[in-house]
Protein backbone atom coordinates (compact mmCIF):
# COMPACT_ATOMS: atom_id res chain seq x y z
CA UNK A 1 0.00 0.00 0.00
CA UNK A 2 1.34 3.43 -0.83
CA UNK A 3 1.83 6.04 1.41
CA UNK A 4 -0.63 8.51 2.67
CA UNK A 5 -0.77 12.31 1.73
CA UNK A 6 2.03 14.27 4.10
CA UNK A 7 1.06 15.33 7.05
CA UNK A 8 1.19 19.37 7.48
CA UNK A 9 1.92 19.63 10.73
CA UNK A 10 0.57 22.77 12.73
CA UNK A 11 2.44 26.05 13.22
CA UNK A 12 1.47 25.25 17.00
CA UNK A 13 0.23 23.24 19.46
CA UNK A 14 -3.19 22.21 19.19
CA UNK A 15 -5.49 23.93 22.17
CA UNK A 16 -7.49 20.48 22.53
CA UNK A 17 -6.36 17.16 22.78
CA UNK A 18 -7.25 15.40 18.98
CA UNK A 19 -9.88 13.14 19.13
CA UNK A 20 -7.63 10.50 17.12
CA UNK A 21 -4.20 10.74 18.00
CA UNK A 22 -3.35 9.22 14.17
CA UNK A 23 -3.98 12.11 12.89
CA UNK A 24 -0.55 13.81 14.52
CA UNK A 25 0.79 11.25 11.84
CA UNK A 26 1.95 9.99 8.95
CA UNK A 27 1.24 6.52 7.56
CA UNK A 28 4.44 4.29 6.22
CA UNK A 29 4.17 1.57 3.05
CA UNK A 30 5.48 -1.77 3.84
CA UNK A 31 8.69 -1.10 1.76
CA UNK A 32 9.02 2.03 4.45
CA UNK A 33 8.20 0.32 7.30
CA UNK A 34 10.90 -2.67 6.54
CA UNK A 35 13.60 -0.53 5.42
CA UNK A 36 13.54 1.48 8.80
CA UNK A 37 13.24 -1.79 10.80
CA UNK A 38 16.51 -2.61 8.83
CA UNK A 39 18.21 0.54 9.76
CA UNK A 40 17.76 0.15 13.35
CA UNK A 41 18.37 -4.21 13.23
CA UNK A 42 20.88 -4.42 11.00
CA UNK A 43 23.71 -1.97 12.43
CA UNK A 44 22.55 -3.32 16.26
CA UNK A 45 23.83 -6.63 14.53
CA UNK A 46 26.59 -5.69 12.72
CA UNK A 47 27.98 -4.00 15.90
CA UNK A 48 27.40 -6.72 18.14
CA UNK A 49 28.85 -9.60 16.42
CA UNK A 50 31.60 -8.04 13.83
CA UNK A 51 32.60 -5.21 16.26
CA UNK A 52 32.37 -6.33 19.24
CA UNK A 53 35.40 -9.03 18.92
CA UNK A 54 37.05 -6.52 16.87
CA UNK A 55 37.17 -3.83 19.84
CA UNK A 56 38.11 -6.54 22.11
CA UNK A 57 41.16 -6.86 20.73
CA UNK A 58 42.21 -3.41 20.94
CA UNK A 59 41.09 -3.30 24.85
CA UNK A 60 43.40 -4.92 27.71
CA UNK A 61 40.82 -3.86 30.88
CA UNK A 62 39.90 -6.63 33.28
CA UNK A 63 37.27 -8.05 30.74
CA UNK A 64 37.67 -6.67 27.31
CA UNK A 65 34.81 -8.73 25.99
CA UNK A 66 32.61 -6.86 28.57
CA UNK A 67 34.09 -3.43 27.86
CA UNK A 68 33.69 -4.07 23.82
CA UNK A 69 29.99 -5.20 24.92
CA UNK A 70 29.11 -2.25 26.74
CA UNK A 71 30.54 0.47 24.53
CA UNK A 72 29.21 -1.30 20.94
CA UNK A 73 25.57 -1.67 22.72
CA UNK A 74 25.53 2.28 23.54
CA UNK A 75 26.93 2.71 20.03
CA UNK A 76 23.85 0.94 18.65
CA UNK A 77 21.08 2.39 21.19
CA UNK A 78 22.57 6.21 20.29
CA UNK A 79 22.08 5.57 16.78
CA UNK A 80 18.41 4.23 16.83
CA UNK A 81 17.46 7.44 19.00
CA UNK A 82 19.11 9.28 16.41
CA UNK A 83 17.53 7.38 14.21
CA UNK A 84 14.30 8.16 15.62
CA UNK A 85 14.46 11.75 15.62
CA UNK A 86 15.79 12.11 12.30
CA UNK A 87 12.98 10.77 10.91
CA UNK A 88 10.44 12.26 12.95
CA UNK A 89 12.04 15.59 12.05
CA UNK A 90 11.39 14.75 8.21
CA UNK A 91 7.60 14.33 8.84
CA UNK A 92 6.93 16.80 11.33
CA UNK A 93 9.30 19.65 10.07
CA UNK A 94 10.85 20.99 13.38
CA UNK A 95 11.44 18.92 16.56
CA UNK A 96 9.27 21.21 18.80
CA UNK A 97 8.24 19.60 21.83
CA UNK A 98 4.65 19.24 20.92
CA UNK A 99 5.32 17.74 17.51
CA UNK A 100 7.18 15.18 19.35
CA UNK A 101 5.03 14.17 22.15
CA UNK A 102 2.22 14.00 19.16
CA UNK A 103 4.54 12.01 16.63
CA UNK A 104 6.15 9.68 19.34
CA UNK A 105 2.36 9.44 21.00
CA UNK A 106 3.88 10.68 24.30
CA UNK A 107 0.71 11.83 25.63
CA UNK A 108 -0.62 10.24 28.96
CA UNK A 109 -3.03 7.23 27.77
CA UNK A 110 -6.92 7.90 26.89
CA UNK A 111 -9.71 5.39 27.56
CA UNK A 112 -10.54 3.75 24.41
CA UNK A 113 -14.35 3.99 25.53
CA UNK A 114 -14.85 6.65 27.61
CA UNK A 115 -12.44 9.37 26.06
CA UNK A 116 -10.82 9.93 29.51
CA UNK A 117 -7.07 11.01 29.42
CA UNK A 118 -4.50 10.19 32.41
CA UNK A 119 -5.69 9.91 35.80
CA UNK A 120 -7.16 6.33 36.59
CA UNK A 121 -6.56 5.20 33.31
CA UNK A 122 -2.84 4.90 34.45
CA UNK A 123 -4.15 2.32 36.41
CA UNK A 124 -4.39 0.04 33.60
CA UNK A 125 -0.14 0.21 33.78
CA UNK A 126 -0.87 -2.54 36.97
CA UNK A 127 -1.87 -5.96 34.98
CA UNK A 128 0.39 -5.08 32.08
CA UNK A 129 3.45 -5.00 34.49
CA UNK A 130 2.08 -8.38 36.34
CA UNK A 131 1.64 -9.62 32.83
CA UNK A 132 5.21 -8.76 31.63
CA UNK A 133 6.63 -10.20 35.41
CA UNK A 134 4.54 -13.40 34.50
CA UNK A 135 5.86 -13.66 30.89
CA UNK A 136 9.44 -13.18 32.26
CA UNK A 137 9.53 -16.00 34.74
CA UNK A 138 8.26 -17.96 31.54
CA UNK A 139 11.29 -21.20 30.24
CA UNK A 140 10.43 -19.90 26.52
CA UNK A 141 14.49 -17.97 25.62
CA UNK A 142 17.13 -20.86 25.22
CA UNK A 143 20.14 -19.75 26.83
CA UNK A 144 22.76 -16.99 25.13
CA UNK A 145 26.55 -17.43 24.99
CA UNK A 146 28.40 -16.20 27.61
CA UNK A 147 29.16 -13.34 29.09
CA UNK A 148 26.85 -11.99 25.85
CA UNK A 149 23.49 -12.87 28.24
CA UNK A 150 23.53 -11.15 31.06
CA UNK A 151 20.79 -13.18 33.06
CA UNK A 152 22.58 -16.31 32.72
CA UNK A 153 26.07 -14.55 33.13
CA UNK A 154 24.35 -13.34 36.45
CA UNK A 155 23.55 -17.21 37.17
CA UNK A 156 26.39 -18.85 36.44
CA UNK A 157 29.68 -16.91 36.31
CA UNK A 158 29.27 -14.21 38.98
CA UNK A 159 32.85 -14.26 40.13
CA UNK A 160 33.71 -12.74 36.36
CA UNK A 161 31.13 -10.27 36.73
CA UNK A 162 32.12 -9.45 40.57
CA UNK A 163 35.54 -9.17 39.16
CA UNK A 164 34.81 -6.94 36.56
CA UNK A 165 32.45 -4.28 37.87
CA UNK A 166 34.32 -4.35 41.26
CA UNK A 167 34.38 -0.38 42.32
CA UNK A 168 34.26 0.22 38.64
CA UNK A 169 32.24 3.24 38.83
CA UNK A 170 33.20 3.73 34.90
CA UNK A 171 31.90 0.69 33.83
CA UNK A 172 28.79 0.63 35.87
CA UNK A 173 27.41 4.15 34.24
CA UNK A 174 27.76 2.44 30.84
CA UNK A 175 25.45 -0.57 32.33
CA UNK A 176 22.95 1.76 33.66
CA UNK A 177 23.02 4.02 30.71
CA UNK A 178 22.85 0.67 27.91
CA UNK A 179 20.06 -0.88 30.67
CA UNK A 180 17.54 2.64 30.42
CA UNK A 181 18.42 3.50 26.86
CA UNK A 182 17.15 -0.27 25.79
CA UNK A 183 13.35 0.22 26.88
CA UNK A 184 13.48 3.61 26.77
CA UNK A 185 14.90 3.90 22.63
CA UNK A 186 12.84 0.62 21.74
CA UNK A 187 9.68 1.81 23.11
CA UNK A 188 10.24 5.30 21.17
CA UNK A 189 11.12 3.65 18.02
CA UNK A 190 8.62 0.39 18.18
CA UNK A 191 5.98 2.11 19.84
CA UNK A 192 6.39 5.76 19.35
CA UNK A 193 7.27 6.64 15.60
CA UNK A 194 6.39 2.73 13.74
CA UNK A 195 3.04 1.23 15.50
CA UNK A 196 1.31 4.19 14.74
CA UNK A 197 2.04 4.33 11.62
CA UNK A 198 2.04 0.39 10.83
CA UNK A 199 -2.33 0.85 10.32
CA UNK A 200 -2.93 1.46 6.71
CA UNK A 201 -0.75 -1.37 5.96
CA UNK A 202 -1.90 -3.98 8.86
CA UNK A 203 -4.97 -2.78 9.82
CA UNK A 204 -6.43 -4.45 13.19
CA UNK A 205 -2.97 -6.55 13.68
CA UNK A 206 -0.74 -4.04 13.47
CA UNK A 207 0.09 -4.37 17.27
CA UNK A 208 0.67 -8.41 16.18
CA UNK A 209 3.10 -7.73 13.47
CA UNK A 210 4.57 -4.80 15.76
CA UNK A 211 5.69 -7.59 18.22
CA UNK A 212 7.07 -9.74 15.94
CA UNK A 213 9.14 -7.09 14.25
CA UNK A 214 10.35 -6.26 17.49
CA UNK A 215 11.37 -10.07 18.48
CA UNK A 216 13.24 -9.99 15.20
CA UNK A 217 14.85 -6.82 16.00
CA UNK A 218 17.06 -8.76 18.17
CA UNK A 219 19.40 -9.89 16.21
CA UNK A 220 22.03 -9.28 17.91
CA UNK A 221 21.08 -11.69 21.20
CA UNK A 222 18.57 -13.70 18.97
CA UNK A 223 17.86 -16.01 22.11
CA UNK A 224 15.78 -13.39 23.35
CA UNK A 225 13.75 -13.18 20.43
CA UNK A 226 10.71 -15.59 22.22
CA UNK A 227 10.14 -13.58 25.11
CA UNK A 228 10.39 -10.26 22.97
CA UNK A 229 7.92 -11.22 20.73
CA UNK A 230 5.45 -12.29 23.17
CA UNK A 231 6.28 -9.08 25.71
CA UNK A 232 6.23 -6.67 22.45
CA UNK A 233 2.93 -7.65 21.74
CA UNK A 234 0.96 -8.77 24.18
CA UNK A 235 2.88 -5.89 26.98
CA UNK A 236 3.59 -3.12 24.57
CA UNK A 237 2.11 -3.22 21.55
CA UNK A 238 -1.50 -3.99 21.93
CA UNK A 239 -1.36 -1.06 25.19
CA UNK A 240 -0.06 1.14 23.34
CA UNK A 241 -2.60 0.87 20.33
CA UNK A 242 -5.65 0.83 22.75
CA UNK A 243 -4.78 3.42 24.63
CA UNK A 244 -3.12 5.47 22.19
CA UNK A 245 0.38 6.12 24.70
CA UNK A 246 3.62 4.81 24.69
CA UNK A 247 3.76 5.21 28.48
CA UNK A 248 2.31 1.86 29.16
CA UNK A 249 5.21 -0.15 27.22
CA UNK A 250 7.56 2.63 28.36
CA UNK A 251 6.60 1.41 32.27
CA UNK A 252 6.81 -2.04 31.76
CA UNK A 253 9.76 -2.50 29.60
CA UNK A 254 11.88 -0.10 31.77
CA UNK A 255 10.73 -1.33 35.00
CA UNK A 256 13.58 -4.72 34.56
CA UNK A 257 16.32 -2.24 34.55
CA UNK A 258 16.13 -1.05 37.84
CA UNK A 259 16.19 -5.09 39.16
CA UNK A 260 19.65 -5.12 37.11
CA UNK A 261 20.95 -2.39 38.75
CA UNK A 262 20.34 -3.39 41.50
CA UNK A 263 21.90 -7.19 41.46
CA UNK A 264 24.66 -5.32 40.29
CA UNK A 265 25.34 -2.51 41.80
CA UNK A 266 26.20 -4.28 45.27
CA UNK A 267 29.30 -6.07 42.85
CA UNK A 268 30.48 -2.17 42.35
CA UNK A 269 30.10 -1.36 46.21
Amino acid sequence: MSESPAFEAPSAAPLEEPVDRYGAVRQYSLAKIVGVWAAAALPMAFLAWVCVPLLRDQLGGRDPFIESLLICLNVGLLWILALTLILLRREQGRLEWSRVVDGLWLRSPRSPKTGKIGGTVWLWAIPFVLLSVAINFLPIDPEGPLPRDLPVLLQKDHDRLETFFSGSWGWFALLVLVSFLAPVVEELFFRGLLLPRMRNVFGRIDWVVNGAMFGLFHLHQPWSMPRAVLEGALVQAFPTKRYQSTWIGLITHTLPSFVIIGVVLPLVL
